[in-house]
């Protein structure tokens, strides 16, 4: 399903965070947003999974406004990953934590049916935490609970997936091993990324906001050129694609500009 956030504006305690905000996903793309601290990276994700209203502006997740349908009805299209964000999870097992992803299909007073726990079982095997799926979350390892974490937002079915610095304090391998795991559901992402090697490896195009607006947009070699990253990350570095296709960052010997 695609994603279209148009002219976004928002303020906090009448301090403007974000201006004039535009990106747009294609259907199965994977949009990396990418900044400095503070550029409202966080801020525009919070927008899109309607958990902070916009002052001006809209998002659209298919053709609906995502803050004209109800909280249910929102949940049912987006999924949002944040960091190590489980929750009140004392006592509870894997399972439980990835069955809170049926949530938003069930009534008042619904309970998991048949095709509630199939989309739970599935979400487990698609994340590989079945080895684990009835151990205490709280007693994983980090890179253990963001797969939990991904497979509740996919057992939650949505349309849109919406990642938070979903691969900071894991070690090398989990942050691979994270994003083939999200690459491979096919669904749509927005996803914010410090790590700038990683996002040119995921994305399919990128969004980099400076200081609430966005400095440029598109696919990862024509956003991330040599101008950008010394005016807007102060290194000195270039991207190109190489033999086996994967796009990656040289940086200079002395990499500050």
């Amino acid at each position: 399903m695609k994603l279209i956030v148009d002219q976004l504006h928002i303020t906090l305690d009448r301090t403007p965070i974000l201006r004039e905000v535009s990106l747009q996903a294609r259907e199965g793309d994977i949009v990396g947003v990418v900044g400095p601290n503070g550029s409202g990276k966080s801020t525009l994700l919070r927008a899109v999974y309607r958990s902070l209203r916009p002052a001006d502006g809209v998002v659209r997740v298919g053709d609906d406004d995502v803050w004209a349908l109800s909280a249910p009805a929102a949940a049912r299209r987006t999924a949002a990953v944040l960091q190590d964000a489980g929750g009140n999870t004392t006592g509870l097992t894997v399972t439980e934590i990835v069955a809170l992803g049926r949530a938003p299909h069930h009534g008042l007073l619904g309970r998991d049916g048949a095709e509630d726990r199939a989309a739970v079982s599935d979400a487990i095997d698609r994340c590989g935490v079945r080895p684990f799926a009835h151990r205490a979350y709280a007693s994983l390892s980090g890179g253990e609970r963001q797969r939990v974490l991904l497979a509740r937002a996919l057992a939650q079915q949505p349309r849109l997936l919406v990642l938070d610095e979903l691969t900071n304090h894991l070690d090398i391998r989990a942050r691979f091993e994270l994003l083939d795991l999200i690459r491979a559901t096919g669904v749509t992402a927005l996803a914010v990324l410090h790590d700038l090697d990683l996002a040119t490896r995921l994305c399919d195009h990128l969004v980099v906001l400076r200081e609430g607006t966005v400095a440029a947009a598109g696919p990862v070699l024509d956003v991330l050129t040599p101008d950008l990253l010394a005016d807007v990350f102060g290194i000195r570095a270039g991207t190109e694609r190489h033999a086996d296709g994967v796009i990656r960052i040289t940086y200079a010997a002395n990499p500050l500009a």
